[in-house]
């Protein structure tokens, strides 16, 4: 009996002299799934550009080329209310220019929901929705 009080004695000192310890992270955190999504990138015009990635985020991961700035890119939109993957709304006025060929299918699991979209470059919305995600899509350039 002495030794175990001996022992928490001994222990909360060290926790002390330690320093306190650093905050959890939200219970939000702690209880997500990991964000998992497939990116299929073709006709950009670069062959090194096109083919399948898989980013994995919360913990970062995947094949993705620049997976830690996407997932970073990612959480930015997330925490300023927006969400990445919304199509173009109805209406919206675009400017006619053409961005090129490329085009990007975005699908898997982002924050507990399904993604399922495609990002085409086909007039200035578009380029301008594909630039808004880069790093996940790549920069063409235009």
């Amino acid at each position: 009996m002495l030794r175990l009080a001996a022992f928490a004695v001994t222990s909360a000192l060290a926790a002390a002299a330690a320093g306190p310890l650093p905050p959890l992270p939200p219970l939000g955190r702690l209880l997500a799934t990991p964000d998992r999504l497939t990116i299929d990138i073709a006709n950009s015009g670069n062959p090194r550009v096109d083919g399948e990635y898989r980013l994995e985020c919360r913990p970062v991961g995947g094949n993705h080329p620049e997976a830690e700035q996407a997932c970073a890119r990612l959480e930015e939109l997330a925490d300023a209310g927006e969400n990445p993957f919304a199509p173009t709304p109805r209406g919206q006025m675009c400017t006619f220019q053409h961005g090129g060929r490329a085009t990007a299918r975005v699908t898997g699991t982002w924050r507990g929901h399904k993604v399922n979209t495609t990002f085409q470059r086909e007039d200035g919305c578009g380029i301008a929705r594909w630039k808004r995600l880069e790093p996940v899509l790549p920069g063409t350039g235009s």
